[in-house]
């Protein structure tokens, strides 16, 4: 932070005070250039005093008598020389340095003195000058005439001025940017001490210490960011504990049957059993420990799929009946009275997640369920109405009704937690993972006895989902 201040703050500054200080220089220079204009101004008026004309009026000639030594109360400090030309009427030469550049300009139309001068930069003898053209009228006796008069001056006297002036600019403007970045760092350091306080705060804590950090006292910039903070380490502290969770229960249940199968191996090595019975009886423990592990992973996966983003819009009911479809032949091996009634039913789930749902309540319904019971499945869409926004909503219900002896009193308290097994037998994980399912999808499920006169005649498992709005996007 404090090095981005710095370069977006100083790099701007810098070249606004490169710019300003180009402008001052040529400024500098110009008003030296019209300082130094009135000295050679002035230098071609003394010689244009000096001028006389002689010979007769049918030809005049221009006659100067001034010596170079006139001009040196001119030059300034010794520093810059000084030369001049004196042009006749007819352009000859009269005196002065014949060598210096004739001039070819013209007068300006409005100058800035009361005079016919014109200012100009050029080279004589290899060194830049400047020099001033002044057109002098000149009467005598024998006529009168326009000389010309150029006086150049060296430039070491302007630019020296004129460094002058920029060396002190420079200096103070990198005062001025030393200043800014002393006070840009040090107000940078002290508005991010809280920022370095939290970070030490977060570097010192341990690696499984996931609690918030505490609100208070947090400026109000960096509020947003503890909140996000405290959420994601929310969130991780949820994936922790399940993941605790799982690998306890993993250990827990699995050395049962896997107790179970080194047993069963020794005793057929052993040959107490015949080796049929034992194969039969390991084949039962590895079907039963790999229906276990099945379903320990299915009750991860849902966890999983609740970290992920929005689900797709999907039909519970075009689900239900593809379970149904696949438990038609444990339906009809148990000469179950099987009635299945849906009707559209848009959700937002995982597919996997429905048919497990379905595929596990459906097989909680065909265990408990006597032999030529009734089992009935319905799916429907009740509340459907506008929810404010021109989008249309309601519940998607799921009722499973089967024929068996319902959920006793004493089991009721505990159904639904992890091994909780009921008096049929199982692992107890089915119920745990349909709950996980619901709950990750804003749902509800419950588990009621169906009484007639104060007899039970079933159990309906009815599950209720939020509807998927119309406007939703996906196919249903």
């Amino acid at each position: 932070m404090r090095s981005r201040l710095l370069l977006g703050i100083l790099v701007p500054v810098g070249l606004l005070i490169g710019a300003n200080a180009h402008r001052l220089y040529q400024d500098a220079r110009r008003a030296i250039d019209t300082a130094y204009d009135r000295t050679l101004l002035a230098s071609a008026k003394t010689i244009g005093e000096q001028l006389d004309v002689q010979g007769t009026p049918d030809a005049p000639r221009l006659v100067s008598e001034v010596p170079y030594a006139a001009l040196e109360a001119f030059e300034a400090d010794n520093r810059s020389r000084m030369f001049y030309r004196v042009t006749g009427f007819q352009g000859e030469w009269v005196s002065g340095f014949d060598d210096l550049p004739a001039w070819h300009g013209r007068l300006p139309d409005r100058g800035a003195y009361a005079a016919l001068v014109d200012f100009y930069d050029d080279v004589y003898q290899g060194e830049p000058v400047r020099i001033a053209v002044l057109k002098q009228p000149v009467a005598g006796a024998a006529g009168l005439g326009v000389a010309t008069i150029q006086v150049a001056e060296t430039l070491e006297i302007r630019r020296t001025l004129a460094r002058q002036v920029l060396v002190s600019t420079l200096w103070r403007q990198a005062a001025l940017l030393a200043v800014i970045a002393i006070v840009v760092w040090g107000v940078v350091l002290f508005a991010t001490r809280p920022v370095r306080a939290l970070s030490r705060t977060i570097a010192a804590r341990a690696d499984d210490d996931v609690d918030p950090i505490p609100m208070p006292g947090v400026p109000a910039e960096l509020a947003p960011l503890v909140a996000a903070i405290n959420e994601a380490w929310h969130r991780q502290a949820g994936l922790l504990a399940h993941q605790k969770r799982f690998v306890r229960d993993t250990s827990h249940q699995l050395r049962t049957p896997l107790a179970v199968l080194k047993a069963q191996v020794q005793s057929a090595r052993r040959g107490d059993v015949p080796a049929a019975q034992a194969i039969d009886e390991i084949g039962a423990t590895v079907d039963g420990a790999t229906a276990l592990a099945n379903q320990m992973l299915a009750l991860a996966k849902v966890e999983q799929l609740r970290q992920q983003g929005d689900p797709p819009r999907l039909d519970l009911a075009a689900t239900v009946r593809e379970v149904a479809l696949d438990l038609a032949p444990l339906i009809a091996d148990a000469e179950l009275d099987f009635e299945l009634s849906t009707e559209p039913a848009p959700v937002r789930g995982h597919a996997w997640a429905l048919r497990e749902l379905a595929r596990n309540l459906l097989h909680n319904a065909l265990r408990h369920c006597p032999r030529g019971g009734r089992l009935a499945v319905a799916v429907t869409l009740r509340g459907r109405e506008p929810d404010g926004s021109g989008a249309t909503a309601g519940v998607v219900e799921l009722r499973i009704g089967d024929s068996g002896p319902g959920i006793p009193a004493s089991l009721r308290a505990k159904l639904g937690q992890p091994f909780a097994a009921g008096p049929n037998g199982g692992s107890g994980l089915g119920l745990a993972i349909c709950r996980e399912i619901v709950a990750s999808l804003g749902g509800t499920l419950a588990l009621d006895n169906r009484e007639h006169d104060g007899v039970i005649e079933g159990l309906d498992a009815v599950v209720r989902l939020p509807a998927a709005a119309s406007t939703d996007a996906g196919p249903a």
